[in-house]
């Protein structure tokens, strides 16, 4: 009966759905994966240095979207000219995608190294003087992988332009093994150290794309290897004039997003930043499902509208909107039995009850948006989301601190301003989408 129901529907659905359920399962090992990496990397360093090395992670993570946007533009320029079956051009987009990112990497890393000795980590992420040499150190290590993997990671954009991202979860689900593995032997061998964490952690990703990219290029996507020969600083511009796009929404999630940890170490200490993130990952599970259903859509919409296949779309937008009430079912039972969940998981972490609440809330919201931004960036009509993406995230931070501190909500405040920021971008988002399928779209509505 399964198979019966992946195999029905047009060779684009059926595509769709086979992504979908290997990605469900990928992502069931990694999620699984996730949960466990938690009380062990707890127990091998503890509370606090766990939430020192979550903020300077996230922090790090802020870099990913300093390629200008250029991943996202590579993975709708190469969906469109896979569409159009032009092998040339795609390799043509690939190499000189890879070509910018890893001259953006060479320079990120080079500017880090020279002001990373000026730079007191101690106090950035409100830690203890006797930790200054560590983190410093600890930062060059997870600054150096990063920028690795900054280029390594391109490969991922050419798995979801060919309309198959669960390659991608696939080689994250083997790094988080490795990760794992790792992390176990490094609690059997060594005391706890944030230097060794890092080392493991970082390490993982780099080795398993380094993989990848040589596999995929000399194997499936072998028509589309990147080479000096094949990149055209004239097509720099179509990257960039979409990607540039992309970049600006990248930066304003990151401040919504990637700033939380960070101002929650500033307002109540690297502590209160564990809970925090025991919560996110928690209701998480919803998130991720569902991002993980919405993701093969991204390239099939940017498929579906070149080939003006308006049917498809509205057919998949109301089949996307019957699984979010599925999701908005599960989070309301993820609630219910979280307290519980949270003793088995990790018995040592106190989650107050209002931040559970409103990060169900963020999770409903947060899913539910996801369905009409998917569209909306696989067809690169992105301009009102960077408006309203630059409004909310600069509204964020003063909310998160005037919620959390003022108004006395702690950690909760955060995710209540997060959630305030990014209702009104939805409800808009969804407007757009109406306005687009209906051919009704002007102006900045279809831009």
């Amino acid at each position: 009966m399964l198979l019966e129901l992946i195999n029905r529907g047009n060779q684009r659905s059926v595509r769709t759905k086979k992504q979908i359920l290997a990605s469900l399962l990928i992502k069931g090992c990694n999620m699984a994966i996730g949960l466990l990496l938690v009380p062990l990397t707890i127990g091998y360093v503890n509370e606090e240095q766990y939430g020192i090395w979550l903020t300077l992670s996230s922090v790090v993570g802020w870099f990913t979207f300093f390629d200008f946007g250029l991943g996202n533009g590579l993975r709708n320029r190469l969906a469109e000219a896979m569409a159009n079956g032009n092998k040339d051009l795609g390799r043509i987009y690939v190499s000189s995608a890879y070509a910018i990112i890893t001259m953006i990497s060479l320079a990120m890393l080079a500017l880090f190294l020279a002001i990373n000795p000026l730079l007191n980590w101690s106090r950035i992420l409100n830690a203890s003087p006797s930790l200054t040499q560590d983190l410093s150190l600890l930062a060059i290590i997870v600054v150096s992988f990063f920028s690795t993997t900054f280029v390594l990671k391109l490969v991922y954009m050419i798995f979801t332009a060919d309309q198959q991202p669960s390659l991608s979860g696939f080689y994250n689900l083997v790094a988080n093994l490795l990760s794992l593995l790792l992390i176990v032997v490094l609690i059997r061998t060594t005391t706890g150290s944030l230097v060794y964490l890092g080392i493991a952690v970082g390490l993982s990703p780099v080795l398993v794309l380094l993989f990848a990219n040589i596999f995929s290029f000399s194997k499936n996507y072998q028509a589309y290897r990147p080479g000096l020969k094949y990149v055209r600083p004239g097509h720099f511009k179509e990257l960039a004039s979409l990607g540039i796009q992309f970049f600006i929404i990248q930066i304003s999630a990151t401040v919504m997003f990637s700033t939380d940890n960070m101002i929650i170490t500033q307002i109540l200490g690297p502590a209160a930043v564990t809970p925090y993130n025991i919560a996110y990952k928690y209701f998480g599970i919803a998130t991720q499902v569902f991002s993980i259903i919405c993701l093969p859509f991204w390239s099939a919409y940017t498929e579906a509208y070149v080939k003006k296949d308006t049917p498809w779309i509205q057919t998949t937008n109301r089949k996307l909107i019957k699984i979010w009430r599925l999701l908005l079912v599960g989070s309301l039972v993820l609630m219910l039995i979280s307290r519980p969940f949270y003793q088995l998981w990790v018995p040592s972490v106190e989650v107050p009850v209002l931040l559970s609440i409103l990060m169900m809330v963020y999770v409903i919201e947060v899913s539910w948006g996801g369905i009409y931004v998917t569209f909306l960036n696989g067809v690169s009509k992105v301009r009102l989301q960077l408006l309203l993406a630059v409004v909310s995230a600069a509204l964020n931070i003063p909310l998160s601190i005037l919620f959390a501190k003022t108004y006395g909500l702690g950690s909760a405040g955060v995710i209540l301003a997060t959630i305030t920021c990014l209702f009104f971008g939805h409800l808009v988002s969804a407007v757009q989408y109406k306005k687009i399928i209906t051919g009704k779209a002007t102006g900045i509505w279809n831009r």
